[in-house]
């Protein structure tokens, strides 16, 4: 059996998922085969693994951080939202159906079996299993039938690392305050308090974790950094998202009010003369050199939004002289209709934005499946990208035809090529189709940047999951942390 940790938050974005998976990476450097757990995930972004199956992003981040492959029992049930009441329930990979969030509280209890089942399978492949909780074991309306945070550690018998983020103010409070409001059992379980995000002298902080120590009586396992870390975010609390400086190649991606699986630019990040910002309002869309619709999990809500704020206009007028791309859910966007007959989102026809020649019809099938290939013959302003070898996932309902023909693992353009989309999610992370879209940018602008050390994101990724493990190294007081680890016990 396994050895367990896990690490639980004091609420949602204190850091856990790069805990778990810098985590993950220390162990594997000494020798252990690793793996990440997350019971529950809420998330927009999702991955699709060599089998076909769904799962959240964030463990396949940790997955990669722990050098195996993404596999469905990491992450057993994947909540995806698609309004703000409800969500799509995948449950090993496979959709479950559509719930309300009062009618999947009464039913998650039924689900711990598959949980159990999923941890003894990744038992398998692991000497060591690092559990991610989701939100804060404190959250008392929801602590019935717990499966992700104090429930989930009561099942495998883990000892828990609590996390708070010192960034949002008030760190102390958090983590004392989420201790008062657990059981005493639950209290048991806490072997160590961790503080993230610390900014500054740490000698400073040396007379409030004394107090911490004392009054919470769980001794402090670590102060860690402020990390810049480049790596996949796991939802929409991503501070990619606050990013609003214009650097020489400016990227626009709308923010869709249920965007998903943004995770598919962060390889445009490399290059410090890039800007990635997530746009909002016609205003930040002005003097973009690029425009990104990216997916979405709700097309025909999200052209909605972009129709009554203007953007879906502005969008439009830019196309004649920047460089638009769609992916996945914009992609559908871009075409002349999207059909709902199934009422698979919100049922009915509305238009496109009229910018490909293509129409759509949602389907309540989902198409899942991995992809690698080269690009087709493109012309126009992205022509240096025909024929590169890509690799990479579609995950979406419907279907799109354009002239008779299905749409699938491929890019089409406009006539005037400028216009652009793929349901192909990762379409940029291959080795050298980043380089060739910034230099096309680079082009037109008549600049020069400097692009040569573009890896392709795999790779630059290894060197983000390295340099984290030395951060936290560092840190954290590993042998304490080597001696919370215990054999799990699965009732």
């Amino acid at each position: 059996m396994a050895k367990v940790i896990m690490v639980q938050g004091t609420m949602s974005g204190v850091g856990k998922s790069f805990l778990v998976a810098g985590l993950c990476r220390i162990f594997k450097q000494d020798g252990y085969r690793v793996a990440p757990f997350k019971s529950q995930n809420m998330a927009l972004n999702s991955f699709i693994t060599d089998e076909g199956l769904e799962m959240g992003r964030a463990q396949v981040m940790q997955a990669e951080a722990s050098g195996i492959k993404p596999m469905v029992c990491m992450n057993p049930i994947l909540l995806k939202p698609t309004d703000s009441i409800g969500s799509q329930v995948i449950v090993n990979g496979e959709v479950l159906g559509q719930m309300s969030a009062r009618e999947y509280f009464a039913y998650k209890k039924k689900l711990v079996p598959c949980i159990k089942d999923a941890f003894k399978e990744l038992e398998k492949y692991a000497d060591i299993i690092v559990i991610e909780g989701a939100g804060s074991p404190a959250e008392i309306n929801l602590k019935e039938n717990d499966i992700v945070n104090m429930g989930m550690a009561d099942i495998v018998d883990a000892p828990v690392l609590l996390v708070g983020d010192i960034d949002r103010g008030g760190v102390f409070a958090q983590l004392l305050g989420t201790i008062m409001l657990l059981t005493d059992a639950e209290k048991k379980r806490i072997k160590g308090l961790i503080i993230n995000k610390f900014r500054g002298d740490k000698t400073i902080l040396d007379p409030g974790i004394e107090m911490l120590e004392e009054k919470g009586r769980i001794p402090v396992a670590g102060v860690l950094p402020y990390m810049s870390v480049k790596l996949e975010d796991e939802d929409s609390l991503s501070e990619r998202f606050d990013n609003k400086k214009r650097k020489v190649i400016d990227i626009a991606i709308v923010r869709f009010p249920r965007i998903s699986n943004f995770t598919d630019f962060n390889v445009f990040e490399q290059n410090e003369n890039v800007s990635l910002r997530y746009v909002t309002s016609c205003e930040e869309l002005e003097k973009a050199d690029m425009i990104i619709l990216p997916g979405s999990k709700n097309t025909i809500g999200d052209l909605k939004w972009m129709r009554q704020n203007g953007i879906e206009a502005m969008v439009k007028k830019m196309s004649e002289k920047v460089p638009v791309f769609g992916i996945c859910g914009g992609f559908q966007m871009l075409g002349e209709s999207v059909s709902d007959p199934e009422s698979v989102e919100e049922g009915g026809n509305i238009s496109g934005m009229g910018l490909l020649d293509m129409k759509t019809v949602l389907r309540s099938e989902k198409t899942r499946t991995r992809l690698t290939g080269k690009i087709n013959t493109l012309d126009g302003f992205f022509s240096n990208l025909s024929d590169l070898e890509f690799e990479g996932y579609e995950i979406h309902v419907g279907e799109s035809v354009s002239n008779g023909n299905t749409l699938s693992d491929t890019v089409i353009s406009d006539k005037s090529g400028r216009v652009y989309g793929t349901y192909v999610h990762g379409i940029f992370d291959k080795k050298g189709i980043a380089k060739a879209v910034i230099d096309a940018l680079a082009r037109e602008k008549n600049v020069i940047i400097d692009d040569d050390g573009l890896m392709d994101y795999a790779s630059f990724k290894e060197k983000e999951y390295e340099r984290m493990a030395d951060i936290l190294r560092e840190h954290l007081d590993m042998e304490k942390i080597y001696g919370m680890l215990k054999e799990a016990n699965i009732n």
